[in-house]
């Protein structure tokens, strides 16, 4: 490895921020053993330090119960850095190795086996292209058998930087490796069920293990959201790391009470129109015309950055409750690190420019003044024109898609370490869809809504009230069947596999993408009572008090004048829809598994008894047969003896 020392120039900027080398140290755990610029400006290659805002990267790289797999895959999202102002997207590739077979065995490695993981740090959502090429020069590099030859990784840096551009997310190539076939193959009807848990910004945790299967599943659920992967995650981990006691303290000491301080929670998202802030001071970008800042910490374009001090000199800084809530306070998670307490979430606020002043709007009060929204009307030369949201911060098409879900505290964590448990709880947290494969984070159910257990297809929703919400409605079952058909009739079809049209990969997208239209359409359509309790009435109005709607709600989408305002699967009903709804209850409902369990337990026996009865007559049959052939041939014999 390179000594420490005077840093070269920094390399030219581009999608890749950075190559860096995670370890498991025996003595000090997961750490960063190289990094490719070094994370932190006058630091060496070699260093093991790491900014503030990524302190769990080295845990996220090289995930939990890896010694229990020869290779894994990762993808985990990292906050932005200050100065950044978009989540930073990583990919991981782990593996192990003998440490006997080493070349060159460093002083520090004392175990039998070697684990190390090497990432990819990028600003583009590239996630199965940059799994690809990464699991390459990762093979390359363990085959070197000597970790110091770290040239491999420098070519690597400089290769995906030069050949990775914005105009990859324009393709299918973002969806590399995220299969909607095997998912609907899997889950079957319950993938619609996931589809509206998220339009519900509920807190979703996937379970399974290794990592790689976890990542792939939940993040080919967010492809299934017309433009999310693309474009509408670039505000999905604005979270802030804890803090140690002794620097929850300091923070505390120095940091001024702001009466009016704000927290991003449930609450707080039900006022999601612009304009007017507290007290009729108008808002203008993120300042107030009264000469004060409006801190507002989650907004996809704000630059956030440990005690930045604003124009005037003066520290601005967030004040959030030390103590999550009485329901967090009571978690079993603070039994995990007694040593940490809740930090006190005191952040200061850098400076922005005047042209980000659109994309930093607060979200209170709605100002009757102020123009409509507008989306401009797609181009007639076959490509997508992306405009940028005024309310949301995220680059739109002329429908409004990408909806703002991962905004405003809602997190996107496709792999969560054990270390960031105390997210699931933090009040600056709205809500999240995550991924785990540590058990403890399956067992605390009373910190999410619903729990998807990818092994078993089982999505585990705790709420009865939420569970009504989601029970799918009968044009909702004919489309998830529709889905089922489709894709299970073409299956064998080794020539077709997951990229034909119909049952494929990009069909499955395509139907979400028309169901998803034909909601938004309908729910804009007068007297459209009848037409939305297709899509389920308790659900739309659920959906309808969700920081997302009212978000996409406060914009004017003309394109959508022309999306049939109805259901796909709308229809009288039928004999077929009677047989579906039976087929879901008995597959869903804990009683109808009961019931199910038992059929198939009696049908068995029957079975069974059948085949024993039917050898015992059969048997008894034989012998009978036997027994007559044997008395016809002695009587045969008889009577001709007595002839002769």
């Amino acid at each position: 490895m390179e000594k420490r020392g005077a840093p070269p120039a920094a390399p030219p900027r581009g999608p890749v921020l950075h190559i860096v080398v995670v370890g498991f140290h025996h003595k000090k755990g997961c750490q960063v053993e190289f990094s490719y610029p070094p994370l932190k400006p006058g630091e060496g290659h070699d260093s093991h330090s790491l900014p503030e805002e990524w302190k769990y990267l080295p845990f996220l790289a090289l995930p939990d119960g890896a010694h229990n797999y020869q290779e894994d895959t990762v993808f985990f999202h990292l906050p932005p850095r200050c100065g950044d102002r978009t989540t930073v997207y990583g990919v991981s590739c782990y593996r192990q190795i003998e440490a006997k077979a080493l070349k060159v065995r460093q002083a520090d490695i004392t175990r039998e086996t070697v684990q190390k993981s090497v990432c990819v740090l990028s600003q583009l959502p590239l996630y199965g292209l940059l799994q690809a090429k990464l699991q390459l020069i990762t093979h390359a590099y363990f085959e070197e058998k000597d970790f110091s030859q770290i040239s491999i990784l420098k070519e690597l840096y400089d290769h995906m930087n030069s050949s990775l551009g914005s105009t990859l997310l324009e393709g299918s190539q973002v969806y590399l490796g995220l299969s909607p076939r095997d998912l609907v193959l899997h889950f079957r009807h319950k993938v619609l069920i996931l589809f509206k848990l998220i339009l519900l910004e509920k807190k979703v945790l996937f379970y399974i293990s290794p990592v790689n299967r976890l990542v792939g599943a939940l993040m080919t659920v967010l492809s299934l959201f017309p433009g999310m992967i693309e474009h509408g995650l670039t505000d999905c981990s604005q979270y802030r790391p804890r803090k140690s006691v002794s620097e929850d303290a300091g923070l505390q000491e120095n940091t001024p009470r702001l009466d009016d301080s704000v927290s991003v929670s449930a609450a707080d998202t039900s006022n999601t129109n612009l304009g007017m802030g507290e007290g009729g001071r108008k808002m203008v970008g993120n300042h107030l015309l009264g000469g004060q800042k409006a801190n507002v910490p989650f907004s996809q374009s704000e630059k956030i950055c440990n005690g930045a001090q604003s124009s005037d000199g003066t520290v601005q800084r967030l004040k959030v409750p030390s103590r999550a809530s009485p329901a967090s306070s009571e978690s079993d998670w603070e039994t995990l690190d007694p040593s940490i307490l809740e930090e006190s979430n005191s952040r200061g606020e850098c400076e922005n420019t005047a042209s980000e002043q659109a994309e930093n709007l607060p979200s209170k009060g709605v100002s009757s003044e102020s123009l409509p929204i507008t989306v401009q009307p797609q181009a007639n030369t076959g490509h997508t024109v992306l405009v940028p949201g005024v309310i949301s911060g995220l680059e739109e098409d002329q429908y409004g898609m990408p909806l703002a879900i991962f905004t405003k505290g809602y997190l996107c964590l496709p792999y969560m370490a054990l270390q960031q448990h105390h997210l699931l709880s933090d009040v600056t947290v709205r809500g999240f869809v995550a991924g785990a494969t540590n058990i403890l984070f399956r067992q605390q159910k009373h910190l999410s809504d619903a729990i998807v257990e990818i092994e078993d297809a089982h999505v585990q929703i705790h709420d009865p009230e939420l569970r009504k919400i989601l029970n799918p409605t009968t044009a909702d079952l004919r489309f998830a069947d529709y889905l089922v058909k489709h894709v299970t009739e073409n299956r064998d079809d080794v020539f077709l596999d997951g990229t034909g049209w119909e049952g494929g990969d990009e069909w499955i997208r395509a139907q979400f993408s028309a169901y998803l239209h034909a909601l938004l359409a309908a729910v804009l359509q007068p007297d459209n009572e009848k037409t939305l309790s297709d899509f389920g009435t308790a659900f739309v109005a659920a959906w309808k008090n969700t920081h997302n709607y009212r978000v996409w709600n406060s914009n004017k989408h003309p394109a959508l004048a022309e999306v049939n305002s109805s259901h796909p699967f709308q229809g009288q009903y039928s004999v077929s829809d009677v047989k579906l709804r039976l087929s879901h209850s008995v597959q869903n409902s804990e009683r109808g598994k009961k019931i199910g369990n038992v059929m198939v337990s009696t049908s068995r026996n029957v079975v069974q008894t059948g085949k024993a009865v039917g050898q015992s007559v059969g048997g008894a049959f034989t012998s009978a047969k036997s027994a007559m052939s044997s008395w016809f041939s002695t009587f045969t014999q008889s009577t001709q003896s007595l002839g002769d």
